[in-house]
């Protein structure tokens, strides 16, 4: 890809680049949005961009070699949702959003090659989704390398990994990681910002990335109880901001000085301090220092896989199927039944089957008679959280996608999943069918949605009209009342998932279908059931009511038998090691040293108001759970904690030719303790 790289002049934008590069793709220009320059002498604040240091922004051009635009920023956060909504008429010039579209139009009429757009997001939401929403009207496409770069693996392994993990998960994530990995690269970023009462000014100009000053940062915001929310020693919450003055010489040909007579601090209410420069310059590098430098771009590309899901390959690589593909009685998991405390009345489904013309005419035909009904019963699009599509081939899709994702506008589409059936299902004149998930009492506020949309390590992007979930309350107002739920508890959500295929998140390409002679398919298992787990756990999921593997036709029966016995595994692989890496997790530390020692308080609830992840699978919600019975978790035979059902299908084709795709039924949030009865 051809990139124009969205920078600011802080750490992320500058490491966002770098990966741009070690995945092989071309940065031809900076961007930037600056204040306006009647607001030179003071910090604009803005929501959306970092402005502190945008003197010192010009000189990028030289220190890099490459075009710099600029634009300033015009208006205010207009649209202050997390999730942005595409604005129309007197609003889209006056959302601060907006200032992207005229900035990135000038680098497209000088730069016609350009086709992608990275920033630096790391876990914001409101900030992504505002990139993502110019880059797509702008027929770019969208680079977030670093989105939730903290909670990917820290091992930087190959397709294959080589061997069980030994850690549990978790132990080896770290928000301060990030940083050693930008001084690994040669990434030199200097503190210009500080707004956090554990940081005081003496942290001004400070090298972020530096071990001493990581150390710093933990400790100052550890005594001020913010160590634990997430992303603070990143500055994510704005505790800082940076300004990157010197990197690796394949991007940085020169760095950037300040002298110290040319800082000046500039002191803010409630503890808030920032450096005004007043003068910088570019220093070229030695030709010497620049060649030795060429070949060391040290960055660390996380691991394709998680722990956990390395023992879930490993597991399924060293599992020989049988030939004749039939299952051992004793080595089939415990799968019961699914009850929750009460039913809810919250949810319905709806159908509808084309039956008039070629596929684009019944695609019309569907999406017209769902906004008869909508209308019907005065709902909003919003209040579908689910849809299934069956085809009757695959090739219709980009036809399907394109008029039914017309019948959404707002952000955080429905959770999707496609298949075709071939001439299986569907009723001869039928070549789709579309099943909706509507939730006709869903008051407005109830709705939370994930739809990424740039490429990153973390999971596939969902490019169209689908998120990767929908969350929405599980039981009414009402139903909540009759359960007893007091009026500030959390109600129980329920969650639905797009469908997962196995693609490559950084470079959305399927792995080949097979490597050194051997098939790709437990890998394929694997990796998109690793897609569902962490698509679950942002979400919060904590137990799953069913899921299913669908895989394409296969040659013979014993075949299908082999592709099920082995979604089986993955799925109670995936369960089992989730389960004992939470164990050995919460053991590893102290209750004591949890609350008293300062070593080990990070370790406890996020600090910012809000519950740190439950674990997934998360037992405890299972009605007379006990953790210590059962706790043989290495062989297969003997294994009696209960699973969620998991289901095998066989279909005529998935999407992109996929060799999987998981579909949860749905995931459950916000479940207290005991909820769930399993049943036999």
């Amino acid at each position: 890809l051809d990139v124009v790289a969205l920078v600011s002049g802080g750490k992320d934008s500058f490491y966002s680049i770098l990966h741009c590069l070690a995945n092989g793709h071309r940065v031809v220009a900076l961007a930037n949005l600056h204040p306006p320059l009647r607001e030179d002498e003071a910090d604009l604040n803005s929501f959306m961009y970092q402005t502190v240091g945008h003197q010192v922004v010009p000189l990028y051009a030289k220190a890099t070699g490459l075009p710099l635009f600029r634009q300033p920023i015009l208006g205010t956060a207009v649209d202050s949702g997390i999730s942005y909504r595409d604005p129309d008429g007197q609003h889209r010039e006056e959302d601060e959003t907006e200032s992207l579209i005229p900035l990135l139009r000038a680098v497209l009429k000088a730069h016609p090659e350009v086709n992608a757009l990275c920033t630096g997001a790391i876990l914001s939401t409101y900030q992504r989704t505002r990139v993502e929403s110019v880059a797509l009207r702008l027929g770019l496409v969208p680079l977030a390398y670093l989105w939730q770069y903290p909670e990917l693996p820290l091992s930087s392994s190959s397709i294959y990994p080589s061997s069980r993990p030994t850690k549990p998960v978790g132990s080896d994530k770290d928000d301060g990681q990030l940083l050693c990995d930008m001084a690994a690269a040669g990434l030199e970023a200097r503190i210009v910002k500080v707004a956090s009462a554990g940081l005081d000014e003496g942290f001004l100009w400070e090298n972020v990335a530096s071990e001493t000053t990581v150390s710093r940062i933990r400790n100052a915001l550890r005594r001020f109880g913010s160590a634990g929310s997430r992303g603070a020693v990143l500055g994510e919450g704005g505790e800082f901001e940076t300004l990157v003055v010197d990197g690796p010489s394949v991007l940085f040909k020169g760095r950037i000085i300040v002298r110290d007579e040319d800082r000046r601090i500039v002191r803010e209410g409630g503890g808030s301090a920032w450096l005004n420069i007043r003068k910088a310059e570019v220093e070229t590098k030695a030709d010497q220092e620049a060649v030795r430098q060429i070949p060391g771009l040290d960055v660390r590309i996380p691991g394709l896989f998680d722990p956990i899901f390395e023992a879930v390959l490993n597991s399924l690589l060293d599992e020989k199927l049988r030939d004749d593909g039939v299952a051992p009685p004793q080595s089939s998991p415990s799968l019961l039944r699914l009850e929750l405390t009460a039913s809810s009345s919250n949810s319905q489904d709806w159908y509808f089957v084309g039956n008039l013309g070629g596929v684009e005419n019944q695609t019309a035909q569907v999406v017209d008679e769902i906004r008869q009904r909508l209308h019907q019963y005065s709902l909003p699009a919003t209040a579908i959280t689910n849809s299934v599509i069956v085809l009757r081939r695959m090739a219709d899709f980009p036809t399907v996608n394109r008029l039914y994702g017309a019948l959404f506008r707002e952000p955080n589409p429905p959770a999707r999943v496609t298949i075709s059936c071939g001439d299986l299902l569907l009723p001869r004149e039928a070549d789709i069918s579309v099943v909706l998930t509507v939730q006709p009492r869903m008051k407005r506020g109830d709705r939370r949605g994930l739809h990424v949309q740039s490429r990153s390590y973390w999971a596939p992007a969902n490019i169209g009209p689908y998120s990767q979930a929908v969350a929405y309350p599980l039981f009414t107002s009402d139903e909540s009342r009759s359960r007893g739920d007091g009026a500030n508890s959390a109600s129980p959500l329920a969650v639905s998932i797009a469908g997962q295929i196995p693609l490559v998140p950084a470079s959305m390409s399927l792995p080949p279908v097979q490597l050194d002679g051997n098939s790709t398919l437990p890998l394929q298992v694997t990796l998109a059931l690793q897609h569902l787990w962490r698509v679950g756990t942002e979400m919060q999921v904590q137990w799953w009511s069913s899921v299913v593997a669908y895989f394409p036709r296969s040659h013979s029966l014993a075949d299908a038998r082999s592709t099920a016995l082995l979604a089986s595994r993955a799925w109670k692989v995936a369960h089992e090691s989730s389960f004992s890496s939470s164990i050995d997790t919460a053991e590893a530390v102290d209750p004591w040293d949890r609350k008293y020692n300062p070593a080990y308080m990070t370790y406890g609830d996020a600090g910012d108001g809000t519950m740190s992840r439950p674990a997934l699978p998360d037992r405890e919600v299972l009605k007379d759970f006990d953790a210590d019975a059962d706790v043989d978790t290495e062989g297969c035979e003997g294994m009696q904690r209960p699973l969620p059902f998991v289901f095998s299908a066989e279909v005529e084709e998935l999407p992109r030719s996929a060799g999987v795709e998981w579909h949860a039924h749905l995931g459950f949030a916000n479940i207290g303790t005991g909820s769930i009865r399993l049943c036999s």
